[in-house]
This record gives structure tokens, C-alpha cells and sequence, in this order.
């Protein structure tokens, strides 16, 4: 398999989903601004989306898909399709006692996420009321995981990519169709993420039919057989720790969450406003290198061939390394004209513009540090070490929290973000480090040569964006809309040619980024 052909499939399909994202950020803040309304349902919306990350894509994934893997490559298709049938069972029965939970205790979910909603019966009514629509969200993007590890087990990338643009589209919809026909608009949102998870998992399933891995959900089987298969044992053993290992970033987040809920009005709005466009590179580049990466890490431990293992580790690195730093500079220095051009409309003011970007600014400290971590905390997952990122996980916690006390009283909502850069840096600098001392990973020759090239790349490249930002006036030149959007295009146009040519008169060559799995 053509590794860097697949990447290329799935992050088209990734970068349709975050462009129809973004789609959907740029209407919601022009339709409802940042204010109490949007902090309310970004608080209702933060926890189906930690759990989903729990109980579902992060957690799930890195401790699913190793062992399915290695009963795919040593038990045959009916093994692994009767592991996929109990999962399935458990994953039913497990998360309807949880959304039941969750809908009868939302008050109680949403005052610990944000206890200073609290102070304006509103807006905290309103926070429960999005809760309890959203909280089943989680049964459907569990099932929805599952699938999807099922089709990257099985090779299939293309479907698990592109899911995640129907709940982009359930967004667009509920907002420009069903939000005007309601007496309290912002709850279109919420019904759109309900939506969105029947839409996303009704084409997974329709993948899994391809594959023949449709799982068959017997209601007389009970949970106490499902759990008692073996791959069930050693799936939910791995994915506790998991859960907590690799939702370290969510949690920080969750806590963020609290802390901007006691902050000024709109806080919690702008952390979310800069976070969608923080995870556009994220999910663009971590999330598809870690995605196609896994299955074939835990091909190659399964087939114990150890030179494999430590080769695709080597070129995701080497790639995330090449479209990663580009991404952070332009984070960084190219914040406040990639906020007012896409945001900067209707409610959403020149003051938000500043909040926003302050924030944005703070992600790119850490966006290396985020994407590097969702390529080396696999390198441990498809080993089936657990205990490893967990010790870390807790490490970068603690790192996180001390960063809040210094930041947040002088930064505001903006230490928040550098806080999470700074634990997410922490958490790869001492994953990269088990790493090496395991010897698990290996490094490959010229990676100082390559280090060199690319930072003369980032200095240019960084130069430029901090001309153009000088430039214009990017929040006055909202009075020209259709100039502004333009005038963004062709200046990243220009910055992406001045990076790639940098890259090239600096000996740097596209070949040596071409890479197969066995």
C-alpha cells in the first residue's frame, strides 16, 4: 500500500470536512456572534464531544484497532467479525446507560464544566436543555468509531474520512433552515448534532456491508457473554487507561472550559472560534497520518518486524515535521487576517477578531507539539503499551494546571491556549523520549540536514506573513468582504509557493517522502 497515496485520500477527504467546518463556524458566527447564547451551547456541546473522544475516536481507536488487527492477521475473517459483534453489544448496552445518565443529570454535567454559567439562570437553562438533546450524540459517534476502525483495519480510509462533512452539513442546514422557524434559534444546533451522528453512522454501516463486517446485534445475546469473549477482555483492559491517556488535551480543555466560564462574557466563544481553526491542521495532518499509521504499526509488531515499525514511525514524523511548522507559523503570525476574513461578519466584531486571534496565536505554540502527539502516542498503542502515555498523560495534566495558574491572570482566556501548547509540547518531547530509550524507534540518517532546510523554510515564510499582516487593515477591510477573501487567497497562494521553493533551492526533495507499507 502506497502510504503517502493514502494520505493524500484521506486528508482530501479530511480537508473537505474541515472546509465544510469551517463553512459552518463562519455561519454560526455571523448568525449568533460570541456571546452568552453560543458560550452556552459551546459548554452543552463540550461534553458529548469529551466522551466521544473517551469512549469513542481516541480512547477506542488506539485500543481497538491493535487488537483487531492482530485477530484479523492470525484468527481469520469470522474471528474478527465475532469480536466486532460483541463490541458492538457492549459499546450498545454501555453508552444508552450513559446517555440515560447524562440526560437526567445535566445540571449537575453542566455545572461542573462551567459552574460561572451559573450566575445567569438563562443561559444555564439553556446549557442543560442543549445537553439533554446532544448527550445521545455519544451512543451514535461510538458506533460510529466503531465502524470506522473496522474499515482502517480493513484498508478502507475513504469513508471514515468524509463522514464528518454530514455533520458539517447538519450544521449548515439547521442553521440557515430550521433556526429562523424557532422561538430559541441557538437550539438548531443542538438538534444538527443529533442529526449529524444518525447521518455519519448510516455510512459507516454501509461500508462495513462492503466489507462483510456488519455487525449482528442479537438482543437475546446479554452483555455478561459479550464480555465474556477474550478480545473483549483485553480491549476494555487497554481502553481505560486509554481513555485517560489520549483525551488529555480534551480534559485540559474541559477544565479551560470552567475557568473562561468565569471570565468575561464571550470567553469560552473565542476559545471555541480559535479551536476549530487550531484542529483544521490537527485533524488535516495528525489525524490522518495517526489514522493510516496505526493499522500498519500494529501490522508490523503482530509480524514482530521491528525495522518496519521504526521506518513508519521515522516517515510520519519526517512528514508531520514538513506541513506541521508551516501550519504553526502561520498560526502564530498569520492569526488576526485568517480570523477577520473568516469570521469577522455580522455579530461577530472587530473585538472578537482580537480575542480570537490572541488565542489563536497562543495554539500555535503548541500545534507541533498536538500533531506530533497523535503520531507518537500510536507508536506505544499498536505495541499495546498503555501504561507509558498514561504516566505521561498525568505529567502533562499537572504541567497544564501550573501553566493556567501563571498565564490566566495576566492572559486571560488567551493562557488558557498557551497553556494546553505548552503541556501538548511537554506531552511529545517525553513520548518521542519512551520512544527512543524502548528503542522502538530508530531515527533514519539526515534528519539535521532536514531540520536546517525546514527552518530556513519557517524564517521566510514567517517574515512574509508578519509583512502582509502589516500590510492591510484586515478588520477595515471588512467593508469590502468579497476583497478581503480574495486578497487572503492570493496572499497564501504566495506564502505556500515561498515555503515549497525555499524547501526546493534549500536541496530538499519530494522522494524522499514516498513510502509503502508492507
Amino acid at each position: 500500500m502506497n502510504l503517502l497515496r493514502t494520505l493524500c485520500t484521506v486528508t482530501g477527504f479530511t480537508l473537505l470536512s474541515r472546509i465544510t467546518g469551517l463553512a459552518r463556524e463562519v455561519l454560526i458566527a455571523r448568525t449568533f456572534g460570541a456571546c452568552l447564547y453560543t458560550d452556552a451551547f459551546n459548554v452543552a456541546f463540550r461534553i458529548p464531544n469529551l466522551l466521544r473522544r473517551l469512549s469513542a475516536e481516541g480512547a477506542f481507536s488506539q485500543a481497538f484497532v491493535p487488537i483487531l488487527s492482530e485477530f484479523k492477521s492470525q484468527n481469520g475473517h469470522d474471528a474478527t467479525r465475532t469480536l466486532v459483534d460483541a463490541t458492538s453489544i457492549v459499546l450498545i448496552w454501555v453508552l444508552v446507560s450513559l446517555s440515560t445518565l447524562g440526560i437526567f443529570g445535566s445540571g449537575f454535567v453542566v455545572w461542573i464544566v462551567a459552574s460561572g454559567l451559573h450566575n445567569n439562570d438563562q443561559v444555564f437553562v439553556l446549557a442543560v436543555t442543549m445537553t439533554r438533546i446532544m448527550f445521545p450524540y455519544i451512543l451514535l459517534i461510538s458506533l460510529t468509531a466503531l465502524a470506522s476502525s473496522v474499515l482502517n483495519t480493513y484498508r478502507n480510509f475513504s469513508l471514515p474520512a468524509f463522514s464528518p462533512v454530514l455533520l458539517n452539513v447538519s450544521f449548515i442546514f439547521s442553521a440557515l433552515v430550521v433556526a429562523p422557524h424557532l422561538d430559541t434559534p441557538i437550539y438548531a444546533l443542538a438538534f444538527a448534532v443529533l442529526a449529524g451522528g444518525v447521518l455519519q453512522l448510516l455510512m459507516q454501516l454501509i461500508g462495513l456491508k462492503r466489507v462483510q463486517m456488519m455487525p449482528r446485534i442479537r438482543l437475546k445475546l446479554n452483555l455478561a457473554r459479550a464480555l465474556a469473549h477474550p478480545g473483549i477482555k483485553r480491549v476494555l483492559w487497554k481502553m481505560m487507561p486509554a481513555s485517560f491517556a489520549v483525551s488529555v488535551a480534551q480534559l485540559s480543555l474541559i477544565i479551560n472550559t470552567n475557568i473562561a466560564s468565569h471570565l468575561a462574557p464571550g470567553s469560552v466563544s473565542w476559545l471555541s472560534y480559535a479551536d476549530r481553526l487550531m484542529e483544521f491542521p490537527t485533524a488535516l495532518l495528525g489525524g490522518a497520518l495517526g489514522t493510516i499509521l496505526l493499522p500498519s504499526l500494529s501490522k508490523a509488531h503482530v509480524e514482530a518486524d521491528g525495522a518496519e515499525y521504526s521506518a513508519l514511525l521515522d516517515w510520519g514524523l519526517r512528514l508531520t515535521f514538513l506541513l506541521a511548522a508551516p501550519s504553526a507559523v502561520a498560526l502564530f503570525f498569520y492569526a488576526e487576517p485568517l480570523t477577520a476574513t473568516l469570521f469577522n461578519y455580522g455579530r461577530f466584531s472587530g473585538h472578537d477578531v482580537a480575542m480570537v486571534s490572541h488565542t489563536l496565536a497562543a495554539y500555535g505554540v503548541g500545534l507541533l507539539g498536538l500533531i506530533l502527539t497523535k503520531i507518537l502516542a500510536p507508536g506505544f498503542y499498536a505495541k499495546q503499551d498503555i501504561k507509558t502515555p498514561v504516566k505521561i498523560a498525568l505529567i502533562v495534566i499537572g504541567v497544564t494546571q501550573l501553566c493556567n495558574v501563571v498565564f490566566v491572570p495576566y492572559l486571560a482566556h488567551s493562557g488558557l491556549a498557551l497553556s494546553i501548547s505548552i503541556g501538548a509540547c511537554v506531552n511529545a518531547l517525553l513520548l518521542f523520549t519512551g520512544l527512543r530509550q524502548r528503542s522502538i524507534y530508530i531515527p533514519s540518517v539526515g534528519w539535521g540536514t532536514f531540520f536546517v532546510q525546514l527552518s530556513g523554510a519557517c524564517i521566510a515564510l514567517a517574515s512574509a506573513m508578519r509583512w502582509f499582516t502589516q500590510l492591510f487593515d484586515w478588520v477595515a477591510l471588512g467593508r469590502y468582504s468579497g476583497m478581503r477573501i480574495t486578497i487572503l487567497i492570493i496572499t497564501l497562494l504566495i506564502l505556500s509557493t515561498l515555503y515549497f521553493v525555499m524547501l526546493f533551492l534549500m536541496g530538499l526533495k519530494h522522494t524522499n517522502f514516498y513510502r509503502y507499507a508492507k
